[in-house]
């Protein structure tokens, strides 16, 4: 089971380590921390990972962000695929100048994920299991 993460939160949260794949290169870089966020709409990816893929952001692809705060920021998009849990997830996803991304509810809305707050441990939580 993956640990919270103490380092780079406080308190501490959980956070996957995913795989990005360039669909067009088929180049992958393993080690992409993503905070679980199920308050988040979409999947943040960090900026660093796209240029380390060679990645092509979406040209006319400007999406407005909107933070608890009322604030509104833009995020341009790129068309990567995301490998985790033995699962690949393709599709659009925005970028944030982040070290870390953020792993949204377009992502977690297809697997069950059961957060262990007291022991600081996430895992999968799947179908045969009570």
């Amino acid at each position: 089971m993956p640990a919270y993460d103490r380092s780079r939160f406080e308190p501490p949260a959980p956070v996957a380590v995913v795989e990005l794949r360039n669909p067009t290169s088929g180049v992958v870089l393993p080690g992409v921390y993503l905070l679980i966020d199920s308050g988040a709409d979409v999947t943040l990816l960090p900026e660093y990972a796209v240029k380390a893929l060679h990645g092509t952001v979406e040209i006319g692809r400007q999406y407005e962000l909107a933070a608890f705060d009322g604030s509104t920021t833009t995020a341009s998009a790129i068309r990567l695929d995301l490998l985790f849990l033995n699962r690949t997830f393709r599709g659009f996803y925005l970028l944030t100048g982040q070290e870390y991304g953020i792993l949204g509810r377009n992502i977690l809305n297809h697997i069950a994920v059961l957060l262990n707050g007291p022991h600081g441990e996430w895992r999968e939580h799947t179908a045969d299991e009570k």
